[in-house]
């Protein structure tokens, strides 16, 4: 399953749209905005990337943007006990103090694992922005069906070290100074390395578990500045990484709403994705299991049957050391047994002497039969010419509790014992 991973462009600050305006900027035409991507086979590693404007990016099954580190806020609550429709309503609210804009402006979206009640961060972003971005791939016939961060809070600590991301402008990196964003359980924060603030921004000490990246044009002013060594990670290293993320910023009025094929189409790429894959894996090694499970039970259960049948060969060749061939034990031994019976003169379930006994026990007194015939396994009867259903009925009943089957056709009854299952 390919996914294309875009790099939202930082939004443009004040300070830059004065300075354009300053420049005489405004009064020159944009040239196309550019996105950098990263495409992927499984979400761990690079299968082509560059930069392309939006109507040239490549096809892919599935499509995450990641928001920059300084296009974000972060705020830690208690998750309000709201139903989901009043939910971001609830958290609005309680952000009131805490946003510098207006509450109705920001996109607020909740953290993956919160749970009302608990602590839990809550990111917010500005609302026209993210949607500006998100309609202008839209109109590029790029969906995208999450919007992850390109940093969250998380633990062990991290730094990160990079310039500015791209702003959509011809020369966004050209000059562009080194940024540092700190990240840790306690939240995240951006802020330029340059001057003598950036350095008491830091925790001292540094936590022994915290980590530090840093892009490449970057990396030896961040060893410089940092007095240690850094790890050295692209940006296409870097999105890859942030596309893992279980944070999707599309929430409450951004959660993409898909009808139909679409809707189809969305859940089985979320099938592949993978954040998936672990469920996936489990998937396939309940099912490997089941039929392995299924085939072992039933080569049991043959070997069972396969047994069954030798004790029932061995059985008959003891008590009939004649037969050579066996074909079926159960009907041999059967016919067998009836041929010493029926050489012992000992009558049968199905002898003459059996039946009429079954039937004298149901048969009415003082009503002789008008005809008997025995033809070896059935006894036939003619029945007075008085009788009536209720009187077949009546006899049939009394004799289904001896093992005796009882028929009537053309006016004649027809007495035989019941098969043995």
């Amino acid at each position: 399953m390919s996914i294309l991973i875009i790099q939202l462009p930082a939004r443009t600050r004040l300070g830059a749209n004065q300075a354009a305006a300053e420049a005489g900027a405004a009064a020159t035409p944009a040239s196309p905005k550019e996105y950098s991507y990263v495409l992927s086979a499984d979400g761990f590693s690079a299968s082509r990337q560059g930069r392309a404007t939006a109507a040239a990016l490549p096809k892919a099954d599935s499509v995450v943007a990641v928001m920059a580190a300084t296009d974000i806020s972060w705020h830690r609550l208690t998750v309000p006990k709201a139903p989901q429709a009043r939910l971001r309503a609830a958290l609005a609210s309680m952000l009131e103090e805490s946003l510098l804009d207006d509450p109705d402006d920001m996109h607020l979206a909740l953290a993956p694992t919160a749970k009302a009640g608990q602590a839990g961060w809550v990111a917010a972003l500005n609302h026209t922005w993210v949607t500006a971005q998100l309609m202008a791939l839209e109109k590029a016939k790029v969906r995208v069906e999450r919007v992850v961060p390109g940093v969250s809070p998380d633990e062990p600590a991290s730094a990160y070290f990079h310039e500015v991301h791209d702003t959509g402008g011809s020369d966004a990196e050209s000059g562009a100074e080194m940024l540092l964003t700190w990240s840790s359980a306690d939240g995240v924060a951006t802020w330029p390395v340059s001057g003598s603030l950036a350095r008491g921004l830091l925790p001292d000490p540094l936590p022994v578990q915290a980590r530090f990246f840093a892009t490449p044009p970057v990396a030896s002013p961040a060893e410089r500045w940092l007095g240690r060594a850094v790890t050295v990670q692209s940006q296409p290293e870097h999105m890859l990484l942030a596309s893992r993320s279980l944070w999707n910023l599309l929430q409450f009025e951004l959660t993409p709403r898909s009808k139909g094929l679409y809707a189809v189409t969305d859940q089985w790429r979320r099938l592949m994705s993978p954040q998936w894959r672990p469920a996936r894996v489990g998937l396939l090694a309940l099912v490997a299991s089941q039929v392995l499970g299924l085939n072992l039970w039933a080569w049991h259960e043959k070997q069972q049957v396969k047994a069954k049948r030798a004790e029932m060969i061995q059985v008959l060749r003891q008590a009939h050391p004649q037969v050579v061939a066996v074909l079926d034990a159960q009907v041999q031994m059967q016919r067998e047994t009836e041929a010493l019976r029926a050489q012992a003169g000992q009558a049968g379930d199905n002898d003459l002497e059996a039946l009429m006994a079954a039937v004298a026990i149901a048969w009415p007194p003082a009503q002789p039969a008008a005809a008997l015939q025995y033809d070896g396994a059935s006894l036939i009867l003619m029945p007075p010419a008085t009788w009536g259903p209720a009187e077949l009925e009546q006899m049939r009943n009394r004799l289904s509790g001896s093992g005796v089957q009882i028929e009537f056709a053309d006016g004649r009854l027809s007495v035989r014992r019941a098969p043995r299952g």
